[in-house]
């Protein structure tokens, strides 16, 4: 059945990127995504799937029961955009302004809904369940996932497969690693409060800009210095505003950032130090603070059997040069979400085209993916919906 399912997706690539390229020119961000739910549970609808929209808010979750007795499996793309604007000269660039396709959800949808068509063409003859998960609200915390989770979606579920293509990698390449793969990722704003004045009496002030400068290089400390050297973790200050005219000192600085890890209690270790430090560093300043820790998503941590069992029937799907084994990256993934729940693996599918250079990577105004990578993750995940055994 393997061959032909491959036979069924070679023979709808052309609808795959045409969907890809539809998605591409309307794209919705995280929480305002109305007209791509209606259009995935359209498609399914279409094939007679049973079909549950509004998960979790904005999510699609369309079931397909096969005639023969399986486990289910559930395989899950996302499909919300990002507040850029698309530089690309492309005929399929976005038609919303400020709004595109940058980290290739709009292909993550594209695969699983051509697969779903050519699975449901072998629905007869299928082992068992297949659930398509089409999940919202990626790009921004609190994030779509748990949001599906916490409504159901992966009730039933055996397992649970996911992909991201990969646009930095080349097309052919397949990435997996068991364990923790992608880190919590969690943002912390910081407002401090001073006292403002001329900027020609500095005497008479209480400089915010002066204290929130020493809390940037303070915090920094707490990677370095208290953190176990052996836990990766990452601090940044992505954004620091004090905006006044030249000549007057500032009342008040903003702060904003954020923190990755991988271990928990590292995590919970650096909030703590970073509370301490603000508090002392403004009372030593004498100014005061206001500190927010927002925890986004949890690590992606891979099942070890899982992790496995995609590394090896993925040797034999068409498309697939190499399989490696990558070092685990401090972006963050609400995927981590549906791991928590069920068995699992979450891998990265090469898209970057051969004749590219240097790609443009993800969350960049003019990224894009290789196409045809899109076919490998759908052979991929169908292979792994097909003969996975519980």
């Amino acid at each position: 059945m393997e061959d032909r399912l491959y036979q069924l997706l070679d023979d709808s690539y052309e609808e795959m990127v045409e969907i890809r390229r539809y998605l591409h020119q309307h794209p919705e961000l995280s929480f305002e995504e109305v007209e791509t739910p209606k259009y995935i549970a359209s498609f399914h609808r279409e094939l007679g799937h049973e079909v549950r929209e509004q998960v979790g808010s904005r999510g699609v979750v369309a079931t397909l029961k096969g005639g023969k007795e399986g486990p289910t499996v559930a395989l899950r793309a996302d499909f919300d955009a990002l507040p850029i604007q698309d530089e690309k000269d492309v005929p399929y660039r976005s038609k919303v302004e400020g709004k595109m396709h940058a980290c290739g959800h709009d292909g993550h949808t594209a695969t699983l809904l051509v697969l779903a068509k050519a699975i449901n063409r072998l629905k007869d003859e299928w082992p068992g369940t297949v659930v398509f998960i089409h999940q919202h609200a990626e790009e921004f915390a609190p994030g779509g996932a748990i949001e599906m989770v916490e409504d159901g979606c992966l009730a039933g579920v055996d397992v649970v497969f996911g992909t991201h293509l990969w646009a930095t990698e080349p097309t052919g390449v397949l990435q997996v690693k068991s364990g923790p793969m992608m880190a919590a990722s969690d943002r912390f704003e910081i407002t401090v409060h001073g006292k403002g004045g001329h900027g020609a009496m500095p005497h008479l002030t209480n400089d915010a800009v002066l204290t929130a400068s020493q809390l940037v290089v303070n915090l920094q400390s707490i990677v370095s210095r208290k953190v176990d050297p052996q836990m990766p973790a990452v601090l940044s200050i992505g954004s620091f505003v004090a905006e006044n005219a030249f000549n007057v000192i500032a009342d008040s600085a903003y702060l904003m950032g954020t923190v990755r890890t991988f271990d928990e209690e590292a995590r919970n270790q650096i909030e703590e130090e970073m509370n301490t430090i603000v508090n002392n560093t403004c009372e030593m300043a004498g100014a005061t603070a206001e500190f927010n820790y927002l925890r986004g998503y949890p690590a992606v941590v891979n099942h070890k059997e899982e992790t496995e069992f995609i590394q090896k029937e993925a040797t034999s799907v068409p498309g697939v040069t190499r399989i490696e084994e990558r070092e685990a990256v401090m972006g963050g993934e609400d995927f981590a979400y549906y791991l928590q729940n069920v068995k699992g693996t979450f891998f990265f599918t090469g898209a970057q085209a051969p004749s590219v250079q240097e790609p443009y990577p993800h969350h960049h105004p003019k990224f894009d993916i290789d196409e045809t990578a899109m076919l490998i993750a759908a052979k991929t995940l169908g292979k792994a919906a097909l003969c996975y055994e519980n």
